[in-house]
């Protein structure tokens, strides 16, 4: 069961680091353009929403009431440092490249990041791959475009 805890925690804080992360992150060069800015986001993300997800995956097990003490703790450990860093992960391009570089690269690592994981969890369940994979994707491009459309209609309505 603790096994349970610990891909559960993982699961989601990589899934929701990886979403979230670049979700922000689009939205805000969309709308800003801006390094700091960008960078502030992810380093909130990083922070703020880990403590945010960890806290939720962990009443989310309480209120399940199937899973001891440890085990809630376990999820909500692994939730908060699977966000935390893979989350400041994509902070690397962003102080390696140009800005515009520096997103498109962090949206390859998410996708492959995404991809990888996906196509694991595929094999485990004995799943199509290609199915899981695409449904995934189809997610996280969704977000990708909405977050951008959002930051280019903020720059245009409220800047």
């Amino acid at each position: 069961m603790m096994k349970h805890s610990l891909k559960v925690g993982f699961s989601f804080g990589l899934t929701s680091g990886v979403i979230t992360t670049l979700g922000l992150m689009i939205g805000l060069y969309s709308g800003t353009g801006s390094r700091f800015t960008v960078i502030g986001g992810i380093l909130t993300i990083a922070i703020a929403d880990a403590f945010s997800d960890a806290l939720g995956i962990h009443i989310s097990e309480e209120a399940e009431n199937t899973h001891t003490t440890t085990q809630i703790w376990a999820a909500t450990i692994a939730t908060f440092f699977t966000k935390f860093i893979f989350a400041l992960t994509f902070v690397i391009p962003v102080l390696l490249f140009k800005l515009s570089i520096a997103i498109a690269v962090s949206v390859a690592w998410g996708l492959a990041i995404l991809c990888i994981f996906s196509f694991g969890i595929a094999k485990e369940q004995g799943a199509k791959p290609w199915k899981v994979i695409f449904e995934h994707l189809l997610i996280i491009i969704i977000v990708i475009f909405a977050a951008h459309y959002a930051g280019k209609w903020i720059l245009a309505n409220l800047a």
